[in-house]
């Protein structure tokens, strides 16, 4: 039997070129969906008809592209813009290139440019819009929106209400949580799955759980791609293509849910005499959501459901979940919120070596080198540093005022004659002599010498 080793894109084309052979997707439908050309479709399609899945598998794989370009080239050809045409743009620098005789494609050049961070993409004019038709096919596009209101009327705080609409259909399914964040968009993600499946795409708005604002790194640029959330590092994996959108009325469908949910919900909540979450959810889940969407859902165009099924092969809690990469320490600990999570002899690490430390929504910390699950000791916290006491409000501060120094304190020996000095005590000042008190002022404090310093501008007298 042969094995046949495809990656995501591949085995995406599998599965909707499956759906053509049933019947259940146009060749139309399916380019779409790949994101592919309608005369590039009816090749795959041939293709795939003539020699099975192994048609599908990229004829390039584990050979040297013919397109790639000349390494020396490259290094000479970015070196000499840096050099002269450090401020010209792509197009006007391969022109200037070709005049002293290398050429290079103006693409070529900016991907390059790109590359290296000599480059950025300029603003483009705005494309023109139009209304969007609904989807034809229940699961194609889900939009998914957070409402932040008093859904309770003031019974308890205001609370988020995330909603998830089907594009095709209208069906919502919702959920209540106390804020938007990134574990409610998960999980509201996760249960919508596990009851309908993976939809094909999801569009949501600009917020920071699903845009990323850091700059990109070499190996990002070098990848062309855009820097990730942890939403879009679970939606890639799970292959749902996750679209933002550039206003809200471009998700126009959830947003208008929203306004009509403020208010039925509200009411509806009133009537139940409902004042927390959980009895809230449970209301949704068993009474509400159903009848609501045999009100208002509407039958899709067409009769496939295009929802991905979630398999038990699937590892759903690891992929919706916080994952973050941890170098493995001297003494073969890893840090993870301020504790040391110890590795085990057998784990066959070595100090430096990177593992993925993923937090589940659950509360389960699991530690992974690459797709091998690690197990680690008990976490030993590491004793925080005792802060300063500090004097609690409305407590009045204790003051000095009225307080007398001691009697040694260095403030009271101010005015006080000293012990005498060597030139007194040879004149017999303050020790046992026969000569009269009242002549010896003046020869306790002497005055200051005076002497004539001479300047260029004149003679002054400096006392």
């Amino acid at each position: 039997m042969e094995t046949l080793e495809m990656s995501k894109s591949e085995r995406r084309r599998l599965e909707v070129l499956c759906q053509v052979r049933s019947k259940k997707l146009t060749l139309r439908k399916g380019s779409e969906l790949l994101g592919i050309g309608y005369r590039q479709m009816k090749r795959v399609w041939s293709r795939y008809q003539a020699e099975g899945d192994g048609g599908l598998v990229h004829r390039l794989r584990g050979r040297k592209s013919n397109r790639q370009g000349d390494a020396r080239l490259r290094k000479r050809v970015l070196a000499r813009y840096v050099k002269q045409y450090g401020d010209y743009g792509p197009t006007l620098a391969a022109e200037c290139l070709a005049e002293e005789g290398v050429v290079v494609p103006v693409q070529t050049l900016r991907r390059w440019l790109l590359a290296e961070g000599l480059w950025s993409r300029q603003r483009q004019r705005k494309q023109h819009r139009r209304r969007r038709a609904r989807k034809e096919h229940f699961g194609e596009l889900a939009q998914m929106d957070g409402s932040h209101h008093d859904w309770f009327e003031g019974r308890r705080a205001w609370a988020v209400l995330m909603v998830l609409i089907d594009d095709a259909t209208g069906r919502i399914y919702a959920r209540f949580f106390e804020e938007e964040t990134l574990a409610a968009a998960l999980t509201m993600f996760r249960d919508y799955a596990l009851k309908y499946g993976f939809p094909q795409a999801l569009y949501v708005d600009r917020a920071g759980i699903y845009r990323s604002d850091r700059e990109p790194t070499s190996a990002e640029i070098l990848a062309e791609k855009e820097p990730q959330t942890q939403f879009g590092r679970a939606m890639e994996t799970l292959q749902v293509r996750l679209i933002l959108a550039g206003s809200p009325q471009a998700k126009g469908r959830v947003e208008r849910m929203n306004s009509t949910l403020q208010d039925r919900l509200v009411k509806a909540l009133r009537r139940q005499r409902i004042s927390d979450l959980a009895a809230a959810n449970k209301y949704l889940e068993e009474e509400f959501l159903e009848p609501f969407n045999r009100k208002f859902g509407k039958a899709p165009a067409q009769a496939a459901d295009l929802h991905r099924v979630v398999t038990g092969e699937l590892d759903l809690p690891r992929v919706l979940a916080v994952q973050e990469e941890r170098v493995v320490q001297n003494d073969w600990t890893v840090r993870w919120n301020n504790a040391f999570l110890q590795l085990p002899r057998s784990s066959g690490l070595q100090p430096g070596q990177r593992v993925t430390v993923c937090a589940q929504l659950d509360g389960r910390v699991r530690l992974f080198s690459g797709d091998r699950e690690l197990e680690y000791g008990t976490t030993r916290t590491e004793p925080r540093p005792q802060r300063r006491r500090v004097q609690p409000r409305g407590v009045p501060t204790k003051s000095i005022q009225g307080l007398k120094p001691a009697k040694t304190h260095p403030w009271r020996g101010r005015g006080q004659p000293s012990s005498p000095t060597p030139i007194d005590a040879a004149i017999g000042v303050g020790v046992d002599c026969s000569a009269p008190v009242a002549a010896l002022p003046a020869l306790r404090n002497p005055p200051p010498p005076r002497y004539v310093k001479r300047n260029p501008k004149g003679t002054f007298l400096m006392v």
